[in-house]
């Protein structure tokens, strides 16, 4: 018996992967200065000639570090240059032109919730310097497609949401997508859209039907009012779909000799836009039809 490709769910997370690596490196690669600092980031603080006054600080909760002298410095949001060149102004009073130097010496953590379509949601910790793929294969990955991406609704702290295409991000490609995230973002992937094929031939409704993610195609049938139609031909129904390269792959499936059998693995998962034709059967064994059409139904109810 023919049978369909699939897309394997193991290149959704190569592809997660590279992209969280592509765009790790492109931040690392970026010019220190533009990095702006935030809860959990570890400075070093340098005063030329002043030995203590040069030590390493961590950002509090609130984006302040505490500093001799001073007291408070509010550093989050702020990047290196523009702390130091606070608290050079800070230090006027009390030293003459204080040289001052900051540089992170270690990011602070960003938690980040992670909602709705991925195997495992739930808050994560990560890098200061991730983005939105380094969210999702944190959470494991999309937990369904459908051979479609679905829309990832990004909420930073303080800005409004907004509704990034996975489809473009993972599949087009398009970097400027993989937006950085901050402490305390929500990320919530939306599930995919109904799944829906088209069902031909000797049922009782023919036309389109909507099934959930992994029905098989005895369940498209029972769905499309199999139940009075004896006449059907289940030894022999076709399943046509279309592939990533545009061509089309039919397939037949003997329902009568898989269902008795309990092989469920010969029964196909369905995709998004396949079309299934129940022939008519020219000598009809109404015995056996029934059978198999009590199994449908069967399923169709568990």
């Amino acid at each position: 018996m023919a049978t369909l490709t699939t897309r394997a769910p193991s290149i959704l997370i190569l592809v997660l992967f590279l992209m969280a690596l592509f765009s790790r490196h492109a931040v690392l690669a970026a010019p220190a200065a533009s990095y702006r600092m935030h809860a959990g980031d570890q400075l070093a603080i340098s005063v030329f000639g002043e030995q203590t006054l040069s030590q390493t600080v961590t950002v509090a909760p609130d984006g302040s570090v505490a500093y001799p002298l001073i007291g408070k410095l509010a550093v989050g949001g702020r990047t290196v240059g523009e702390a130091a060149s606070e608290l050079t102004a800070a230090l006027r009073p009390y030293l003459r032109d204080p040289a001052v130097t900051i540089a992170v010496v270690a990011e602070g953590a960003d938690n980040v919730l992670v909602l709705g379509d991925v195997k495992t949601p739930g808050k994560y910790s990560l890098p200061g310097t991730s983005r939105l793929t380094d969210a999702i294969a944190a959470a494991g990955g999309l937990g369904s497609t459908n051979g479609e991406y679905p829309t990832a609704r990004v909420s930073l702290d303080g800005a409004g949401p907004v509704d990034v295409s996975l489809d473009k991000l993972l599949v087009g490609g398009d970097v400027s997508l993989n937006i950085p995230l901050a402490s305390d973002t929500v990320v919530y992937v939306k599930g995919p859209r109904p799944l829906v094929v088209q069902v031909l031939g000797a049922v009782d409704h023919p036309g389109d039907v909507q099934v959930s993610e992994g029905d098989r195609l005895s369940m498209a049938l029972a769905k499309a009012g199999n139940s009075t139609n004896a006449q059907a031909d289940l030894s022999n129904v076709h399943l046509t779909r279309v592939m990533a390269d545009g061509s089309s792959n039919t397939a037949n499936y003997d329902l009568y000799r898989e269902l008795r059998n309990g092989d469920l693995s010969v029964d196909p998962v369905l995709h998004k836009g396949d079309v299934v034709y129940v022939p008519q059967s020219k000598k009809t064994d109404r015995t056996s039809a029934l059978q198999t059409l009590f199994l449908l139904i069967t399923r169709l109810t568990l």
